[in-house]
């Protein structure tokens, strides 16, 4: 049995209370069963109790076995001394032959939850537990109440939002607080579309956005620069007019802004498997489009509440060679289009929508995160192998918002089967 159904059972008080003792007889009734608590230290805190008719008020530790509390050496640490109940599944004192007490000596009152829950509710539970399927729950789905699931997709979302602003703050602190950088670093990671993400991250490390902007009105010093720090100009077999021109500007650029010792490797691009449309030769040059077009990339993403717009702003074409050719030196059979609808909308969603997450938090502005969501429910609902088994389900994803709460619940609840954190799945076991 895992902690985690312990916690559960305890803190929705799904045991029988009639009769309430103690392992050792003395008679308990619980008037709160505290707050989880999901720091170090004891897991639930402010809870109030009453043992033997005193009202007693701190923390309740929680374990499978009553022995397990001498196994964590919680009897040698203080910050358990002011537990005032140890909840177990199992009470295994006497095949242990072990007292269990504070760190101040004082013996623990223990309750043993295994006989005071009902059969039903640790079947329902292991029934999730042992269930094969992707999604633990997808036998029952279809059971599961409509109010509960719009709540869950909520909770979900909102997370999946919170951890995203995350990783934005702590790509904004790397660059000592520049959110027209972070824009920069954020749209560049996302531009590499996963297969290509860590070699686009480390070339906008490696070219500043200021050095960029200082030539934005020349798109093709901004291309040499971002070409030739990518280490995709040192083996071009028959260069044609304008690769000679981006090596002749890269060469003066890269003493300039010494990025010569900062280039990635050529190796670290992966060209396999991948449409010609996305191919990283291309989205650099869309790249370099989009960083030039834009005073202010931040400005474009944070001031703009219409999702057609912002497509369309991300939609530019590049120069006119990489309207015609896919790599260097050779030429395409039909004109390249531009970036994708597709594209853009994956772009807007893990690039504009992660930003003005980030930004409500930094701010301290709730109408960013509005914006954000705003936004995932303009766009049409993304399209992969997660979102496809939650449609065989019926859960009926429509917009954005609601495939990247799907994507949350399924990558974050289901796979670790976090089913008792889920309001579906503990729904289900209730």
């Amino acid at each position: 049995m895992s902690e985690t159904f312990i916690y559960f059972i305890w803190q929705f008080q799904y045991f029988t209370k009639l009769n309430l003792t103690t392992t050792d007889g003395e008679p308990v009734q619980v008037l709160h069963p505290g707050f989880r608590n999901y720091n170090a230290g004891p897991d639930f805190f402010n809870a109030r109790l009453l043992i033997n008719s005193v009202e007693w008020g701190g923390t309740v530790e929680m374990h499978t076995k009553t022995s397990d509390w001498l196994a964590h050496r919680h009897q040698d640490d203080r910050a358990y001394d002011n537990v005032i109940l140890h909840v177990v599944w199992e009470d295994d004192r006497i095949a242990t032959g072990r007292q269990v007490d504070r760190a101040n000596g004082t013996p623990l009152p223990t309750l043993e939850l295994r006989p005071l829950t009902d059969n039903t509710l640790i079947d329902r539970y292991a029934l999730l537990m042992n269930s094969r399927d992707s999604i633990p729950c997808a036998g029952q789905f279809r059971s599961v109440q409509p109010l509960r699931l719009t709540s869950m997709l909520d909770k979900a979302l909102l997370q999946r939002l919170e951890r995203k602003a995350a990783h934005v703050q702590a790509l904004f602190d790397a660059t000592g607080g520049d959110w027209e950088e972070t824009a920069y670093r954020l749209l560049a990671l996302n531009m590499g579309f996963k297969t290509n993400a860590d070699p686009m991250a480390q070339l906008s490390r490696a070219v500043p956005l200021k050095a960029i902007l200082k030539h934005r009105d020349v798109l093709l010093q901004v291309e040499a620069m971002l070409f030739g720090t990518a280490g995709l100009l040192d083996a071009i077999d028959a260069p044609d007019d304008y690769t000679i021109a981006l090596q002749r500007e890269y060469r003066f650029l890269s003493v300039k802004y010494q990025l010569a010792n900062r280039q990635v490797t050529a190796h670290a691009w992966k060209w396999g498997r991948l449409r010609p449309a996305n191919f990283p030769t291309l989205r650099l040059a869309q790249f370099a489009r989009l960083v030039t077009k834009q005073a202010s990339l931040f400005s474009l993403f944070i001031g703009n509440d219409n999702a057609d717009r912002l497509l369309k702003s991300l939609q530019e074409l590049p120069s006119s060679y990489w309207q015609s050719h896919y790599r260097f030196g050779k030429a395409a059979d039909k004109v390249v289009p531009a970036l994708g609808q597709t594209s853009a909308e994956n772009i807007l969603i893990n690039t504009v929508v992660p930003l003005l997450a980030a930004y409500a938090h930094h701010r301290g502005q709730p109408a960013y995160i509005d914006r954000a969501v705003s936004l995932l429910e303009q766009l049409p609902a993304e399209k992969n192998r997660l979102t496809d088994a939650w449609d065989e389900l019926g859960l009926g994803i429509r917009t954005a918002f609601d495939s990247q709460a799907a994507i949350e619940l399924y990558n974050e609840f289901c796979t670790p089967k976090k089913c008792l954190n889920c309001q579906i799945g503990a729904g289900l076991i209730k």
